[in-house]
């Protein structure tokens, strides 16, 4: 894993594959770039937090406070439980992550803030995202009389591709 805070700060040479509200997992984003989406958002940068949300924008298996500890610590040790989850929290109350949760007990983290649907492999636990429109046929207002639907988000579980293999 390549260090996500840069040797010199404005080095424009440190690119990731990252998803955000207004980019696709397709697109890349230099040091730069993900600094200036954190100040837009009125974030004081700090190792932590930049190491966190550029952990994230990099990777698209929705991992867990440890794995994302692991991964940003690998390279340069900055960081401890307790930054990560204060990295998260502030990242998520702006709006540039998003918790999931998929199984009981276990909080994931996605920087793919869009609204989208999630796939669970059965076998090996891989999550994968689906597209928000595959599932746009539901009709909430048939709910109208019982209760008051604001939002819905789906879980499909199954066997991903390599465990049907």
């Amino acid at each position: 894993m390549i260090s996500p805070w840069p040797i010199r700060q404005n080095s424009p040479h440190y690119f990731l594959v990252v998803c955000s509200s207004s980019k696709t997992m397709s697109q890349a984003f230099s040091a730069t770039e993900i600094r200036n989406t954190m100040k837009q958002e009125g974030l004081r940068i700090t190792p932590q937090r930049f190491a966190v949300y550029a952990n994230l924008l990099g990777r698209q298996d929705h991992p867990t406070v440890e794995q994302i500890l692991e991964d940003v610590n690998a390279d340069l040790p900055i960081a401890s439980k307790a930054s990560v989850y204060s990295a998260l929290t502030v990242l998520r109350e702006v709006n540039l992550v998003r918790e999931v949760l998929l199984d009981e007990g276990v909080t994931r983290y996605d920087a793919n803030v869009n609204p989208h649907h999630h796939f669970v492999c059965r076998d090996c636990g891989a999550i994968q995202d689906l597209p928000w429109q595959a599932f746009s046929c539901f009709d909430l207002g048939q709910f109208a009389t019982q209760v008051t639907a604001e939002s819905y988000e789906v879980t499909v579980k199954g066997l991903c591709a390599d465990c049907r293999a």
